[in-house]
């Protein structure tokens, strides 16, 4: 079964100087306001595309990587996985660096690289992402 999610965003004035909000449709989670300047110099408190993007891959990566190690009959523990997405103004965005670090019972270090790097590519945010550089550490606790 297929599922939708919807975002909504909501921009007066111009780029450099307007400023908007974005809202969480699907789940309610809330309405959050967003400008240019938090996302071309960076600002607290103000959310951007970028960290969108990075909630999405951080969360699917984290995802994938649990059902995989699952399958493999090494559930982990616990994965924690941020992802740093960047934006250059002017060229957009152009890469994503996914830091994993995870206690699994009964897996080596190589191992868990292994799998690591294949929930990377099969992750569908990192595979909807294919046009930008996705990087990878991965930390076995």
């Amino acid at each position: 079964m297929a599922v939708t999610s919807e975002a909504a965003a909501t921009w007066t004035g111009s780029l450099t100087e307007g400023s908007g909000t974005v809202a969480f449709s699907s789940s309610g989670g809330g309405t959050f306001p967003m400008n240019w300047k938090a996302r071309s110099e960076g600002a607290e408190a103000t959310l951007t595309p970028e960290e969108l993007i990075a909630a999405a891959h951080s969360s699917c990566f984290s995802m994938a990587l649990s059902h995989a190690l699952a399958g493999n009959g090494t559930p982990p523990e616990r994965v924690d996985t941020t992802a740093s997405v960047t934006f250059n103004p002017g060229e957009g965005i152009t890469g994503s660096h996914l830091n994993v670090n995870a206690s699994v019972p009964g897996l080596s270090a190589e191992e868990f690289q292994r799998f690591a790097e294949e929930a990377k590519a099969g992750c569908p945010v990192s595979q909807a992402l294919a046009g930008i550089d996705i990087t990878l550490e991965a930390t076995l606790a």
